[in-house]
């Protein structure tokens, strides 16, 4: 198992029975999200152990070369010209490595969610629907299928019965607003199980969008 990125880690009860795997966006890190753990108000689900990776840091090419923390390398505002497909498997496998860590803790893969916003969210569709077994859930906020000419062929049985959250922006500026729609109807056509949700705000979160993947956790985990 390669060794785990740096992240950090929340837990809302002793020995928890759950784990939920949260992916930041580009040029964020791990802490982007470690407010919303109070804000979805999770109580009668048993204890959650909530992990906020950091990416590594590269040059983002779309970002002039300048080094930040990203999943993988960008090039092309429409995100689907020339893509990182070295630095998406890269990353792919540092979350696997998570996923081994939490089996190992105890927890169950029918018990870990992959989530994730914008670039993480690309993360969490990249390794959720790859990944041989079917997870809790994959939250994916934001974002979009990466290497989606591939997922036909590289999604396993099991990873399209795993339950998805899909959400975004009608105004995003940043992840256009078709690219997800047809993200969607990528993942339907592969049978998964998607709940979709759409917003009327940009490239962001909203307290509307938090009370449904409050109550879309608690659907899948109680």
């Amino acid at each position: 198992m390669s060794a785990l990125l740096e992240h950090i880690q929340v837990e809302t009860s002793d020995n928890p029975e759950i784990a939920v795997i949260w992916m930041h966006g580009l040029g964020a890190d791990g802490n982007d999200f470690v407010p919303i753990v109070k804000e979805l108000d999770l109580a009668g689900l048993p204890g959650i152990r909530f992990i906020f990776p950091h990416s590594r840091m590269m040059p983002v090419t779309i970002n002039n070369g300048y080094v930040m923390r990203s999943w993988y390398d960008i090039s092309n505002a429409d995100l689907i010209r020339r893509e990182d497909e070295n630095g998406l498997r890269a990353s792919q496998k540092d979350i696997e490595a998570f996923i081994a860590r939490e089996k190992e803790r105890g927890i169950p893969a029918s018990r870990i969610v992959l989530a994730g916003f914008s670039q993480g969210c690309a993360m969490t569709i990249q390794t959720g629907l790859r990944h041989p077994e079917t997870l809790a859930g994959l939250l994916c906020l934001s974002g979009y299928a990466p290497l989606g000419d591939k997922l036909a062929a590289e999604s396993t049985p099991a990873a399209r019965a795993t339950p998805v959250f899909m959400a975004h922006g009608e105004y995003d500026n940043v992840v256009p607003f078709a690219r997800a729609q047809a993200s969607r109807d990528l993942l339907v056509s592969l049978g998964c199980q998607v709940e979709w949700h759409q917003y009327a705000m940009q490239h962001t979160v909203c307290l509307e969008e938090v009370q449904h993947i409050s109550a879309w956790l608690k659907k899948i985990l109680g």
